[in-house]
Formats: structure tokens, sequence, C-alpha cells
């Protein structure tokens, strides 16, 4: 399986589905795409039940890259919102997701408690903070090959001058990539492709523009990376309303059952195969 450093030096855009959980980054590898994007947002509402507050806490968000690099071959890049505290915390993040086999995280420039990219309210660390992170968190890297995104949250607080010119100064660090979040119209992704020179990341938001841009039109603009952060939680979520107000208003699940896996076709998202035909070859007699 190429690594996300192969896949960037392959020259072709990543397309990333996020993943709220591990079933979904499986989903997401037998789908055939190259990466999966384990996003914040989608942890904290499969893992909590609760809205994308900064309620995770490092160790929790550890836990579930651990297991969504565990359950997939394919690169995992995963958000690791602000670093989790001052330097020294920000010193055991990046560690500790280098350690688990995380091959990329993103950073970014919000105060604590963070937010959802795409929720009012938020509020920025000074871009000259945020460089002196960045910079810590290269050091702390060390000669791990896991990649650095610095991610500004800028867009939406401050508009699209300050967000590119965020992106241009934290690519100076030494981190890998820039990804500017809160992207909401096709016009600001084009902004941000003109304006920002070198490796870059896209995030998709389905409902708003953007989600119009096909991969092919990412690629031509120039990104290296895109994100389709929620499109599976919200595809989930929905189906399962679904089959639950069908259940409960007619007594049975058969008029939604078309929209349903079958058990077969589950148990092989699981692999289960795997598992039995290990049990066969050497379980007990």
């Amino acid at each position: 399986m190429p690594t996300l450093k192969d896949l960037l030096a392959a020259g072709r855009l990543i397309q990333a589905p996020g993943a709220s959980d591990v079933l979904t980054a499986r989903l997401v590898e037998q789908a055939g795409f190259p990466a999966v994007y384990m996003t914040g947002f989608g942890a904290t509402a499969t893992t909590l039940g609760m809205p994308d507050l900064g309620l995770m806490t490092q160790s929790e968000m550890i836990d579930h890259a651990r297991r969504m690099v565990r359950a997939t071959s394919l690169p995992v890049i995963a958000d690791a919102d602000t670093g989790y505290g001052g330097a020294n915390n920000l010193l055991r993040t990046v560690e500790d997701y280098a350690q688990v086999g995380v091959a990329a995280i993103h950073l970014e420039d919000q105060t604590l408690p963070k937010r959802c990219g795409q929720l009012a309210g938020i509020q920025l660390v000074s871009a000259e903070s945020q460089v002196r992170t960045l910079k810590g968190a290269v050091s702390a890297r060390g000669k791990s090959d896991m990649l650095l995104i610095a991610r500004t949250d800028a867009l939406g607080v401050q508009g699209i001058e300050e967000a590119v010119r965020r992106a241009n100064l934290y690519a100076e660090t030494g981190v890998d990539l820039v990804f500017v979040d809160g992207v909401r119209t096709i016009a600001q992704a084009e902004a941000i492709a003109r304006g920002v020179p070198g490796r870059k990341v896209l995030s998709i938001m389905d409902g708003n523009e953007v989600q119009k841009l096909t991969a092919n039109d990412i690629q031509e603009m120039g990104f290296d990376i895109v994100f389709y952060a929620l499109s599976t939680l919200l595809a989930a979520a929905r189906a399962a309303k679904t089959i639950l107000d069908t259940l409960k208003n007619d007594g049975t699940t058969i008029a939604a059952a078309s929209g349903m896996a079958t058990y077969d076709e589950f148990m092989g998202m699981v692999g289960y195969d795997r598992f039995h035909d290990f049990e066969e070859e050497f379980g007990q007699a």
C-alpha cells in the first residue's frame, strides 16, 4: 500500500473521505480510496454523541486513531485539534500520533476551547503564536515519517486575505501542507488555490457550493488532498433515522429494507471470511 508521501509524490489528487469510526474507515478502503480522514467532528459524534466543541480529550483521540490505523491499510490523516494544551502537550500529541502509525495530522490556530470550523464563535490565536506552535510540532516530529498539516480557521473569522496570509506564513515553518478550513464557495476555493502556491488541502462540506466541485475540478485548481469530512457520517445518520422512523410508524422495517445492507453483505464489510478461514485452519479440532 502506498504511503501518503508516495501518493503526494505521484502528483494526483488524494481523495480522503472522512470516517467517524473504524467500520467506516474499512468501507472507505473497500471503496478503493487511497487514504482516509479521521474527522474530529465524527469522532466526537460517534464516541460521545455530542457536537464538536473540543470535548474529546487527547487520549480519546489517540485511542480512536490507533483503532483506525489497525483496521485499515490506508494512510490515516487525523485531526489533532490544537494539540490539546501547552507546548509539552503538543510534544506528547505529536509523538503519540506518530507512535500509533498515523500518516498525517493537522493542527489548527483556534484558541481553547476549539470548535468545529463551520460554527460561529471561533476565536484565533495570533499568527505569530501559531507559527511558534507549528515550529514546535516540526521539532517534536523528529525523524518520524508522519506529515504535518497546518490548518487555519481564519477564513470565517477574518476573511480570505487573512486566511491566505496565514496559510503562506504557516507553510514557512517546515510543515508539509496547509489547510484553510471553512471553505463554502467555489470563489473561496479558487482564491486559496491562486494565493497559496505550496501543497494544500481542501475540505468539502456537504450542503455548501463547493460540493459541486468534482475531483477533476479540485485537481486542476492545484490542491493536493481533498477531505469529504462528514459525507459518510451524514449519510449514515439519515439512513439510521429513516429505518427507526419506519420501524416506529409501521411496526416493521420492510418498507425501508431496500436501503439496508444484507446480513451477508455486512459480514463481508467487517472481514468475517478472514477469521472464519483462520479458525478452520488453526482452531481446536
